[in-house]
């Protein structure tokens, strides 16, 4: 299972890629478990300045935007 954060304040972003995330694993047949981390520590000790971010087993995948759903499906099934 692969274990998801989405890094941001809550905003409508934010939640969007998490929803878009949960849909793409779902079709792909992937679990995941996803957490949302809203702490500007947190968010800081990864390096991201813009959010909302996405971390896979704590990697950072992706900042600034919401992911595609085609780079999502990559990452999830590398």
């Amino acid at each position: 299972m692969k274990q998801i954060k989405i890094l941001g304040t809550g905003c409508a972003k934010c939640i969007k890629t998490a929803e878009i995330i949960q849909t793409v694993a779902d079709s792909s047949n992937v679990p995941v478990e996803i957490a949302k981390e809203t702490s500007p520590e947190v968010i800081m000790s990864y390096g991201v300045m813009s959010t909302p971010a996405v971390v896979i087993d704590e990697q950072l995948m992706h900042s600034g935007s919401i992911p595609s759903q085609s780079m999502i499906r990559e990452w999830l099934l590398s």
